[in-house]
């Protein structure tokens, strides 16, 4: 099980993390990417990888 944290302050909504995730972990709530379905992530960090603010962590719990 994995643990998904978007920092809100960082995120500027470009919507990277939404279109790259390939278990669709994320959802745009307010302009920001929210983890509405992080019981699914893979913990592969794609969004990691493809967020160009850093606003991404994924821990193993």
């Amino acid at each position: 099980m994995f643990e998904v944290i978007v920092d809100k302050d960082k995120c500027s909504g470009d919507e990277e993390c939404v279109a790259a995730c390939p278990a669709q972990v994320f959802e745009m709530v307010d302009g920001k990417a929210d983890p509405v379905e992080a019981d699914e992530c893979l913990g592969c960090e794609t969004c990691v990888e493809v967020c160009p603010e850093g606003a991404i962590v994924v821990n193993e719990m």
